[in-house]
């Protein structure tokens, strides 16, 4: 059986009288990717900002790997082993790819109590030092397919290429489990396939939750699939059980999926 990297029970997340996030329960293992799906306001980010720390739960728990980290903060969390994207790209628009990635990479080193940003120094210098960057630098950069492009400037990249950028940064964080959201969000069709190949690049090494509404992406891509609505997990399954079940027709898909 594949390992179970992340597991969550029963998470809720009030906002006052409104329930976002209702008793959603979700397993994330190795090598698969468990996507998430539902339409607009049905909980989707709400889930991922819980299981990243972002937001707190009202109720519930968060296992990563062997560890309890509900409640921790999203850096905690991080340094514990899970990296994510968000659906506005979240890089550094005036350094290169090259830089983006390392600062990333840099961000895993152990920090000097008298010096907390020592991670930042030396950003702009080709020369690695440090070899445990340079792997984790050069890895990130070969998997997200970024490697001719490396010396490119993040503000002038297109915006896939730009979403393949926030993604190698989260690939050298080292993460075992990785959260996704909408990462096909505004793209063309070419880039929308590059992205479909990186995503099944990473696969094998990693748990994947994807949120997106790119309905042949999740199809094409998904090994199980979770179904939400207004904060409610209403179907649950791998895609062909997903896709012949009438409530989830009828709540979000359509008749022609």
């Amino acid at each position: 059986m594949d390992e179970l990297l992340l597991s969550a029970r029963g998470l809720t997340k009030r906002f006052g009288g409104l329930a976002a996030v209702n008793g959603v329960s979700v397993d994330l293992h190795r090598g698969r990717i468990h996507a998430v799906i539902g339409p607009n306001g049905a909980g989707k980010s709400t889930l991922t900002n819980l299981l990243s720390g972002d937001l707190t739960p009202t109720a519930g728990k968060i296992t990563l790997g062997t560890t309890d980290v509900t409640g921790w903060t999203p850096e905690r969390i991080s340094r514990q082993g899970l990296g994510r994207s968000y659906q506005k790209t979240n890089i550094f628009l005036p350094l290169t790819v090259h830089e983006n990635v390392r600062l990333a990479a840099q961000s895993r080193e152990p920090q000097q109590p008298w010096n907390p940003l020592r991670w930042l120094s030396d950003t702009r210098t080709d020369a690695i030092k440090n070899r445990a960057i340079s792997v984790r630098l050069e890895s990130a950069i070969e998997l997200s397919g970024l490697k001719n492009r490396r010396m490119a400037i993040a503000g002038a990249m297109s915006h896939g290429e730009q979403r393949q950028l926030e993604i190698a940064m989260t690939l050298a964080t080292e993460p075992s489990v990785v959260l996704l959201d909408e990462p096909l969000a505004g793209m063309g069709v070419a880039e929308a396939e590059r992205m479909v190949d990186l995503l099944n690049r990473i696969k094998p090494a990693h748990a994947i939750m994807l949120v997106e509404h790119d309905m042949d992406a999740v199809f094409a891509l998904a090994d199980q699939l979770t179904v939400m609505v207004n904060g409610e997990v209403i179907a649950h399954g791998t895609p062909a059980d997903v896709r012949a079940n009438a409530a989830v027709q009828a709540a979000y898909l359509g008749e022609d999926h």
